[in-house]
Formats: structure tokens, sequence, C-alpha cells
């Protein structure tokens, strides 16, 4: 009977703060509107950074699945030179795939790039071909590019040249580790921003409300039973931030990837980026542990003078 009215007081006492935490909300609709876009500005700024990060990372991945360097072999090479080169790749670390392309295959690429002026390279038909066979080699870590390159030049004596396209694989890979670190930076100042500025709207609220706190602290009440509506009231802001900064960003995003992907694809880019779901399932948990985190913490710090009774 004891255990059971104790669990009884446990629940009223935990219904009592959770309901506080919502009546604040609601009870003080300027301080509640004022930390709430606050924190949504916050969340969409690092969201759209998030974002950015993540798809240049994905670009920079599909292009180390597709592109890569081609290794020229000299027309005087036999067919079991060039097959031994082509072992010799494969079993190189950081190579992901080896392709062979004969001169034949090589010279039908260049008329499907031509396209409409493939008419240029009729005349390089049969012998007069001058394309080179090669191996298209892609690899598992672009950063890995050049020690690869060098390795394969000193693997054979039928290699004609190695050709390594680069410098847009270098960009790509520096933008990313750019990003990276502009979206640590920003995230840092925007959520000192925001615990700031929700620190003071809370304020506001327990100002109002210090003589009621004061009395709570004379008879008995522990600083944790006074505290705790004001962190649900700060954790609480932020799950409707959260709410809100996905709906916007994710309805933004749908738009403007599915424009970015059909302009790419008007000029021959045939580049994905990824689909709401790949981005705003993390997305989402990290903006929950912001908008909890920073509520709370924002709160805390609000309610520390006036519990120091």
């Amino acid at each position: 009977m004891i255990k059971k009215v104790g669990t009884i007081v446990r629940y009223s006492i935990f219904g009592y703060l959770i309901g506080e935490g919502f009546r604040n909300v609601f009870k003080n609709k300027k301080s509640t509107m004022a930390s709430l876009i606050i924190m949504c500005a916050t969340m969409f700024i690092f969201g759209i950074f998030y974002i950015v990060g993540e798809n240049v990372n994905h670009i920079t991945k599909t292009v180390e699945e597709e592109q890569g360097m081609r290794v020229f072999i000299l027309d005087e090479a036999t067919e079991t030179q060039t097959e031994e080169l082509g072992n010799k790749i494969r079993g190189l670390e950081y190579v992901n795939t080896v392709t062979y392309t004969t001169k034949e295959e090589a010279l039908e690429d260049m008329k499907r790039i031509l396209k409409d002026r493939k008419e240029l390279l009729s005349t390089y038909e049969g012998e007069n071909n001058p394309f080179r066979a090669s191996y298209i080699v892609t690899l598992t870590d672009l950063t890995k590019m050049n020690d690869v390159k060098t390795q394969i030049e000193n693997s054979s004596d039928v290699i004609h040249h190695v050709e390594v396209k680069s410098e847009t694989i270098q960009a790509l890979i520096k933008l990313a580790d750019g990003i990276k670190v502009v979206t640590i930076v920003i995230l840092v100042i925007l959520v000192l921003i925001s615990i700031f500025i929700i620190t003071n709207t809370i304020k506001l609220t327990v100002h109002a409300r210090r003589k009621e706190i004061s009395i709570m602290k004379y008879v008995g009440a522990t600083n944790g039973f006074i505290r705790w509506p004001f962190m649900v009231e700060g954790m609480l802001i932020g799950i409707m931030a959260v709410l809100l900064s996905v709906l916007i960003l994710g309805g933004a995003y749908n738009g403007v990837s599915s424009q970015i992907e059909q302009s790419l694809a008007e000029g021959n880019m045939f580049v994905t980026l990824l689909s709401t779901k790949d981005i705003f399932g993390t997305l989402t948990i990290i903006y929950l542990c912001l908008g909890i985190g920073i509520g709370a913490i924002g709160s805390a710090i609000s309610m520390r003078k006036y519990l120091e009774v």
C-alpha cells in the first residue's frame, strides 16, 4: 500500500512538472516566440551547411567510384604483356576497379562524345585509329591518386603514359574539408548565441515568478522541483523548433535538389544528390540533440541566480 501511494505521488509530481512546462510555453507567448525564432534560425543555417557538406561528400565519393586514371598502353605491347599489366594494377592497394578499353572502343567512345560531329573521325577507322588501348582505373581513396600513379608507371615497360584528371577531384576534396570546418565553427557560434538568447528570454519568465520561487524554496521545495518546469519549457521550445526546421528545410530541399539535378542533366552531367530520406534521418537526430540540449542548458543557466536563497 505504501509503495502504491509512493508511486502515485511520484507520477503526480512528474505530471505537475511536465504540465507546468507546457503551461509556461503557452503562457509566455512573446518569450516563447523569440526563443523559437532564434532556435529555428540556428537550425536552418546549420542545416544548410550540413546538407551542402553531405552532398559534396556524396559527390566526391561518387567521383572516387567512377573517376580515376587512364593507363595508356604502347601499340607494340603483346596481349600477354597487356594482361600482365592489368593483373599488376589490380594487385595494388587502393585500386577499386580496372577496366580494359580497346583502341576500337576508345574510338567509339569519342564518337559518342562528339555526337552530331562524329563524322570528323570517319578517316580514323581501321589502321588509322590514333587512339590507344588503355586501362581505366578507379580508386577507393582519391587522396592516394599520386601514390598509385607512381606505382603503375613503375610497374611495366609497355605503358605509354598515365593520365590523371585530378584537378576536379582535388577541388572537391578541399571543398568538402572546408565545408566541414566552416560547419563546425558556425554550429559552435550559433549554439552559443542560441543559449545566450534562450537564457535571457527564460530569465524574463523566471524573474516574473521570482517571489513564487522564493516561497517554494522557503517551504522546502528542492532545486530540481523548481528547475524542471523551466527546463521542460526550454526543451519543448527546442522540439517545436526541430519540427518547424525539418518541415521548412525538407520542403525547400525537395524542390531545390530536383531543380539542380534537372539542370545538371540538361548539361550532360548526371550527378545525383542525396535523397531527403538520406539527409533528414541523421539531421533530425542532430536537430533533436541540439534543440533539447540548447533548451535545457539555457533554462538551467537562467535559473541559477534565483535558486540561490
